[in-house]
């Protein structure tokens, strides 16, 4: 599987972006696809994760309310609709895709990236 992720960009604090993460290859019904960011000097973490199959949303604390995770199962994409956004949400955002729902929230557990995006928010 290869990912594809896009739709960063600059944008000003309370703006919106929405990102893309166009999968080649073929996605089962038990796969996850999240998001993950990476602010310059600090570690990847979670932002959010979906369900293939079901379209069960799931989110780290500090974008609920504001992000949303959505699915085109014929397209293969997956979506991050970003909005309120902070300049602390500024990060290279990546899409990542594993088998199962267990242990989602943890980076190490998906199996194949895409490339990142850049997102930056002003203040």
């Amino acid at each position: 599987v290869q990912l594809q992720a896009s739709g960063g960009g600059l944008v000003q604090a309370g703006g919106s972006l929405r990102l893309s993460c166009v999968a080649s290859g073929r996605i089962f019904a038990n796969n996850v696809m999240g998001w993950f960011r990476q602010a310059s000097g600090k570690e990847r973490t979670f932002v959010g994760a979906i369900t293939w199959s079901g379209g069960s949303e799931y989110y780290a604390d500090s974008v609920k309310g504001r992000f949303t995770i959505s699915r085109d199962n014929a397209k293969n994409t997956v979506y991050l609709q970003m909005n309120s956004l902070k300049p602390e949400d500024t990060a290279v955002y990546y899409c990542a895709v594993k088998s199962g729902s267990f242990d989602l929230f943890l980076d190490n557990k998906y199996d194949y990236w895409g490339q990142g995006t850049q997102v930056t928010v002003s203040s």
